[in-house]
Parts: structure tokens; sequence; C-alpha cells
């Protein structure tokens, strides 16, 4: 028995009373920004996960014992080389190259009287007035004045470099990453104070397998993509550490940042290590779209509407576009907008 459906009957019974069926009028294409599928050379890399690091980045401790009178900085700040940081009470230290400078003062004068001695001795040994035991005497007592005078010298020096140590200043221009102490804590030797790092020498360490290492050094060439920046970065050195883990068979590959790149120390990074040339099948990334596990694009129709299709992406990009190894074909054209496309796809399928 043949089934007749509603989609039939609707019509034929509208006919039937002699009215017309009106059509579903369709909403215009949208207006939209799109961008053709095609295939193209692009370059053919290595990628694997990285992390930026500082090149210069330190602790600064503190080197006497003594209360935190003063900080100047605190995290996130821009530092100067040798503008200080942090002082620390300096009343002890003053104290010590205090009586320091004074016992120097007393060794001088017992010199100076030493000096006058031997000298005098000197002259009456040549008069034959007194001994040469005598003379011996006086100049042994002048040496050992001067010996005095230049261990107190020294001790001299000593407190009054311990009483520089009262004030810690930057080594280098940087940021401040971390403060370790508070205002009025007691410092001593060893203590953290403050973390910084120089932001204009980062650089980003990846870790690859020994298979990769020849075809990477071969290359010498290397970009790196900050995902949370959506930026791509050109590689300013490259340097394989010579040493592999044994447990892992790995090798780590540095590569240098240039200045002013906007990142910090901790960043995830991706580094994209060049390894060859060759021709692929190339979407635009802002086209891509992702949605849960699914990954797909909005494909216009030859009305000009956005569909939804999914796509299987390669490992082969740039900062522009990426592989697509399913789903698409050369010339056909997709989105640029996702949200806007996604939003004309719904209303189109309402109707």
């Amino acid at each position: 028995m043949r089934v007749i459906t509603a989609a039939l009957i609707v019509p034929f019974f509208l006919s039937a009373c002699g009215k017309e069926p009106k059509a579903v009028a369709l909403p215009p294409p949208p207006e939209l920004k799109t961008a053709v599928v095609e295939r193209r050379p692009v370059d053919l890399s290595y990628s694997a996960d990285a992390v930026v690091e500082a090149v210069r980045q330190s602790t600064v401790a503190a080197q006497i014992a003594g209360r935190i009178v003063d900080i100047r900085f605190d995290v996130g700040d821009h530092v100067k080389k040798g503008e200080v940081i942090v002082r620390i009470d300096e009343r002890a230290a003053t104290q010590a190259l205090a009586a320091s400078e004074a016992q120097v003062r007393e060794a001088q004068a017992a010199l100076r009287n030493a000096r006058s001695d031997f000298e005098r001795a000197r002259r009456l040994y040549a008069q034959n007035f007194i001994s040469k035991a005598s003379l011996d005497k006086a100049e042994a007592a002048y040496k050992t004045a001067q010996e005095r005078v230049a261990a107190l010298l020294a001790g001299s020096g000593q407190a009054r470099t311990e009483r520089s140590f009262a004030t810690i200043v930057a080594p280098y221009s940087g940021i401040v990453s971390a403060r370790h102490v508070e205002l009025g804590e007691m410092a001593s030797p060893g203590k953290p104070l403050m973390t910084g790092f120089d932001p204009s020498t980062l650089r980003v360490v990846a870790t690859v397998p020994q298979t990769e290492v020849a075809s990477i050094q071969a290359s010498g060439k290397a970009r790196i993509e900050i995902p949370s920046l959506k930026k791509w970065i050109d590689a300013t050195r490259m340097t394989v550490v010579p040493s592999a883990d044994p447990r892992t068979h790995t090798v780590r590959i540095r590569l240098e940042l240039p200045p002013d790149v906007g990142v910090f120390p901790g960043v995830f990074a991706r580094a994209h290590f060049l390894v060859g040339r060759a021709s692929r099948l190339l979407v635009p990334r802002e086209a891509v779209i992702q949605r849960s596990e699914v990954t797909g694009v909005y494909v216009l129709d030859q009305s000009g509407r956005p569909w939804l299709r999914q796509i299987r992406l390669g490992t082969a990009s740039d900062e522009q576009a990426v592989e697509v190894l399913a789903g698409l074909r050369a010339g056909e054209r997709v989105a640029l907008d996702p949200i806007k496309a996604g939003m004309a796809a719904g209303a189109a399928a309402t109707h």
C-alpha cells in the first residue's frame, strides 16, 4: 500500500480548495568576510611544547644581620641598575666601623713613634753609641708597628664593606617578580629579600627527542608561538644543550627571544623547528572553531549561506593558516568570523 506523507497532503488539500501554497521566504545570505581554501607552499616544522624563562634572574639576599627599615619596590615594579631596593639598619655596622677606624689611628700613632725610635737608633749605632742588638730591636718594633697598621686597615676596610651591605641595590635593570620580606622583619646573612629578572633577556626552552636533533640543527631556524598572546616570534638564536636525559632520551634546546616581546618567565610557549618545505592545503586560523572535541569551519554554499563542517587538521602551519587533512577542498570559501557565521546558520535553520 502506498503511504502518502503529510508533506504531500497539505499542498493537495490547498489546491483542491482553490488556494496556492505560500513559499517560505528564507532570509538573504549574510554579509560575511570569507577566504578561499588554497594549496600553497608552507614550512614543515617539528613542534614541541616549551616554556619561557629568564636568562638573567636572581634573588638578592642579605649579607648582614639587622632590621629591615626601608623597602622601596614591590612585585611588578621596574627597577634600574644601581637603584636602592632595600635598606637594613646600619647602626651596628657604623659603630663597628668607628671602632675599627679608631684602632687604625692608634696604630698609626704607634707606627710614627716606632719609626722615630728606629731612625734614632740608626744614628746612634752609626756613632757606636748603641749595640747592633739594640738597633735590631728598634727595627723589629718598627716593622711590627707597620704590620699592625696594615692589619687594622684591612679590618677597617672590611667593616666599611659590611656597612655598605646595609644598602641593597639592583644588580641590573629589570622587574621585581617576588618580595620575600616585610618592613620591620629581621634580616640575616643569606635570607632572600627580592627576586627579579631582566625582561630584555628571555628565552624559550623546549625538550625534543634525540631523533629530531639532527634535522633541527641542519635547518637552524625556529619560530616561537605564544598561544596566550596569539603571537609568533622568530627566534634570534638557537642553542642545543650538549647533554641528553638518559631516561627519556630527550635534548633541551634554547631559543633566544628578541627584547621587549611582552612575555614573562613561566609562560607556556610552543617551539616550531623548521625541517623542510612542501605544498599543503591550508585554511586560515581565524576560520577554525573548536566545539568540545569537534574541530570545524563554516563553509559557504553556492547561495552564500554558511554551514558548519567538521575538519581534521594537520601539523604544518604558520601564523596565518593551518594544514587541513580532511573535510575541505581547494577553492571552497570559509567564513573568517565563526561566531557571526554560526548565528547566520542558526537563523537559516529556523526558517
